[in-house]
């Protein structure tokens, strides 16, 4: 799959990011397959050559829809993550998570998830970029726990790695259950489990 240059004026990267933003929105609501290139341009406001001046196809803009939910995603986390200097910082954080899915009532689901599973099996492209995504995320929760175990929060030996990812699996399958039952207790669940776990890592503990 190829790509087009990315644009080099001001003005040029606003209709670009125009374009990325109206459709990230339309595959969140509809899905990759359920959004066509009409739908974007009406939604960015812009013409036909203009997509197809910015973005080789639609995989290519798909592929920039991947990168823009992943940076979103990271952008509202990564500040969170960096303030986890304590168990209670970490309750916090869990309480944002659970508190931003309850809002929608569940629905939505994750933006990165429903992509995954829609794209995944079918599009290498698509999953190495989401693997990408995923793997940045994970990595921030991780540098995270790091630092509850440079404070000595946590026990020294403490897997960060490990807990990093049982922490993401926890979000993605309890916003995925969140987005079918229309309730965040499966969330909720899900992350004070692996959170208690987390604990059993704190200095004092057996």
């Amino acid at each position: 799959m190829t790509s087009q240059i990315a644009p080099s004026t001001q003005k040029g990267r606003a209709t670009r990011d125009r374009i990325v933003v109206a459709a990230a929105e339309l595959m969140y609501r509809h899905g990759v397959a359920g959004t066509s290139t009409p739908a974007v341009r009406d939604a960015a406001g812009v013409s036909s050559s203009q997509i197809y001046h910015y973005f080789a196809d639609k995989d290519d803009l798909t592929k920039a829809v991947i990168a823009y939910q992943s940076e979103s995603i990271l952008s509202h986390q990564t500040p969170l993550l960096a303030t986890l200097d304590s168990l209670d910082a970490l309750d916090s954080w869990r309480d944002v998570v659970v508190e931003a899915a309850r809002r929608q009532n569940g629905a939505g689901g994750c933006p990165l998830g429903s992509l995954s599973s829609e794209l995944s099996d079918g599009h290498p492209w698509a999953r190495d970029a989401l693997a990408a995504g995923f793997s940045a995320w994970s990595g921030a929760i991780r540098d995270g726990l790091a630092a509850m175990i440079g404070n000595g929060t946590l026990r020294p030996g403490t897997d960060a790695d490990e807990l990093a990812l049982a922490l993401l699996a926890a979000v993605q399958g309890g916003l995925l259950l969140a987005q079918a039952q229309r309730d965040t207790a499966a969330l909720e669940a899900a992350l004070s489990a692996v959170i208690a776990h987390i604990r059993g890592h704190a200095k004092g503990q057996a």
